[in-house]
């Protein structure tokens, strides 16, 4: 396993001297045949068949539960959770390369799961993450853009445009107003794709260094690995915080296609717009409160319970402030999911993640509590369909734990994560060659004319 990545002099280690590309790349070119004929495959032998009935309620509910969408990254079963490629976190944990005594899955061995449904080799490995290095320093321009953004904006204002600002850097806009191939989209895609990972950890931490740490910024460290060099340019050295980072961005990379983060990319992209298009308009809707805020509104919660009780932190008095809470009319934040129905197994990385690093935190220690409480209560009152814990119950609690305590950039940590898996996922959209996003829709007189004689 590896401490540290290859740095710049090593370019040569991802250069093929035939194709110029890297292995990563090379890798999906080899694949790409094989996953167009099994498409194609796919859509002769069952194209006709029926996935499930909709209902009106499911069209204007949000459309929970309706299988609208293609997406081979990953896949979430309400009972297991969350598979990447067609492996678990425990799984993909064990398997993936991680850095010397550490215990996190690294985010580029993620990204190259992602992209090819392979475990990296280690040279396979050595070689992505050459390549992300080379490709993650910021043109001076967009640097300083950055560095001028308003303080006063919201963190994830500021990313959303930074990743616009690096659209003048496309190759995937300008091969297409060249006139390139529509085979051949998905190469100067897999470039910009590449880029955009590679620096957005420079962009978010330029901004946090800017609005909250008065534009005292951190040169990045070519000697660290993706998510700990992150880590490094935010201001957090403890080697268990850069193993928290990296464990967040590895779990949270990507969760199937039907979240609003991963929709949106999906959608946008598939009008042909570029990556950086693409998953600005991702982040957009990441940056929306049901979505993106679910981490600090847990935390808030536990901050005002722990306020509360003060040391006491009991079952018994735990129990009492969450049935208050919902006697209230509002809900126990980070309980419940859209379509999970057991626990997150995310959280359990998380919570095990706090076990192994974190002794003596009350906060920790609260988060505990609540997981063996609220879970039979909501049981109890029918509350949700999932009465246990996602992924955010756990998560904030783990930052602040470590001194991150700026709430609104929290978000911003979680589309550092979700580009490895949004817009990695435009590479085998375009490879595909995936057509324009364009679902029908209907109005209220349309269902009434529908089922009037119902």
């Amino acid at each position: 396993m590896f401490s540290k990545v290859a740095t710049r002099s090593a370019k040569g280690l991802f250069t093929d001297s035939k194709a110029n590309f890297s292995l990563l790349k090379k890798r999906i070119q080899e694949l790409i045949p094989q996953r167009q004929a099994e498409l194609k495959e796919i859509k002769e032998k069952y194209g006709n068949k029926q996935i499930g009935t909709i209902t009106v309620e499911q069209v204007i509910g949000g459309m929970r539960g309706m299988k609208g969408l293609f997406w081979d990254l990953s896949a979430l079963d309400a009972n297991e959770g969350i598979r990447f490629r067609g492996h678990s976190i425990p799984e993909a944990s064990h398997k993936l390369q991680k850095v010397h005594h550490g215990h996190e899955p690294l985010p580029e061995a993620f990204l190259w799961l992602l992209l090819t449904g392979d475990i990296p080799k280690e040279h396979e490995f050595k070689d992505i993450s050459a390549e992300i290095l080379e490709h993650s320093e910021l043109p001076a321009d967009v640097e300083q853009f950055v560095k001028n953004l308003p303080t006063e904006m919201h963190p994830m204002t500021q990313l959303s445009i930074s990743l616009l600002r690096l659209q003048t850097t496309s190759k995937f806009q300008k091969a297409y107003s060249e006139g390139i191939h529509k085979s051949k989209y998905w190469s100067p895609t897999y470039d910009d794709v590449i880029s955009l990972i590679a620096k957005i950890p420079r962009l978010a931490a330029l901004i946090y260094r800017n609005k909250y740490k008065d534009g005292k910024f951190i040169n990045p460290d070519k000697h660290l690995d993706w998510a700990g060099n992150y880590s490094h340019m935010l201001g957090y050295e403890r080697f268990e915080i850069k193993e928290a980072i990296r464990g967040y961005l590895s779990i949270h990379s990507d969760h199937e296609g039907g979240n609003v983060s991963a929709h949106t990319t999906h959608l946008v992209g598939s009008a042909l717009a570029d990556p950086f298009l693409s998953y600005s308009a991702g982040v957009n809707g990441l940056a929306g409160p049901l979505h993106g805020l679910a981490n600090q509104e847990v935390l808030r919660w536990l901050l005002d319970l722990k306020k509360e009780l003060g040391d006491d932190i009991s079952e018994a008095k735990v129990k009492e402030f969450a049935y208050s809470t919902l006697s209230s009319g509002k809900v126990i934040p980070g309980y419940g999911h859209a379509v999970l129905r057991d626990t997150d197994p995310r959280f359990m990385h998380l919570r095990q993640f706090a076990q192994r690093y974190i002794k003596d935190d009350p906060l920790v220690d609260l988060t505990g509590t609540v997981f063996k409480v609220v879970p039979p209560i909501l049981k109890e009152l029918g509350k949700v369909k999932n009465p246990y814990p996602n992924v955010d119950a756990h998560s904030g609690v783990i930052l602040y734990h470590y001194g991150l305590r700026e709430f609104d950039y929290y978000t911003v940590i979680f589309a550092v994560s979700r580009a490895l898996g949004a817009a990695s996922s435009l590479v085998w959209s375009r490879a595909l060659g995936l057509p324009i996003e364009r679902p029908g829709s209907i109005d209220v007189n349309w269902i009434r004319n529908k089922f009037k004689d119902a």
